[in-house]
């Protein structure tokens, strides 16, 4: 697309591009719930999946519950692989990542579940915004996912909300009544694990809770490695 689509435009392009279970929306945050809402309103069979690392906050856990009962579709709840997790945590604890960085706790928590799942598709829709980070500023609306494709299927990912700005999101949920993770009203802006999300102060950038302790060009888990230049 040589002009910039809007969010239901490209929600059809994946739509038309794939068939209803070849493409699949990821959902944690108040951007991919908007999505849904999109999606619902589009097709009857909308694909949603969610990670759950184990270490959510209580309040997240309620969220996916109220999005599946509000729209009344399916979640596909992923888990981390059992052996690695319990090998991972009896080596290094449970707070190793406040030393040691978060990408190995992120690798078994989020990826390995997350490319176990994207193998079953090849469409993924995500809720990733330009102005949510700088390694998401030159996020386009429609790429080629070369960290999870493979030989046998390229992945295509859908960012629809990539030219959206945090206020255009949150008109949206206020407009149409999209439900929303009780964290928000705490502070909370940008929501991930509960040891490695705090709330963030007035004239805050919304991911300065995610990750604090490390230089901000580099909080990313690894979901959307691609946006990290070497």
């Amino acid at each position: 697309m040589s002009e910039p689509a809007s969010p239901t435009e490209v929600i059809e392009r994946a739509f038309e591009t794939h068939t209803p279970n070849q493409v699949a929306i990821s959902f944690s945050g108040a951007e991919d719930v908007v999505l849904v809402d999109m999606a619902c309103q589009i097709s009857d069979e909308v694909r949603v999946f969610s990670l759950d690392t184990g270490r959510l906050h209580p309040e997240t856990y309620e969220f996916i519950e109220r999005v599946r009962d509000h729209y009344g579709v399916e979640i596909d709840v992923l888990t981390p692989d059992a052996e690695a997790l319990d090998a991972f945590v009896k080596e290094k604890g449970l707070f190793s990542f406040f030393e040691d960085g978060h990408q190995e706790c992120c690798g078994i928590r989020k990826i390995e579940p997350l490319q176990r799942y994207l193998e079953q598709v090849d469409g993924w829709i995500t809720g990733q915004r330009r102005d949510q980070s700088p390694t998401r500023a030159e996020v386009p609306q429609i790429q080629e996912d070369t960290a999870f494709s493979n030989d046998r299927r390229t992945l295509m990912k859908y960012n629809p909300l990539a030219e959206w700005s945090s206020a255009q999101v949150w008109d949206y949920i206020r407009e149409n009544e999209v439900p929303y993770n009780k964290l928000h009203d705490q502070g909370f802006i940008s929501i991930g694990c509960q040891p490695c999300t705090r709330p963030v102060g007035p004239n805050m950038h919304e991911r300065a809770g995610r990750w604090w302790w490390e230089e901000a060009t580099q909080r990313e888990c690894g979901l959307h490695a691609i946006n990290i230049q070497e």
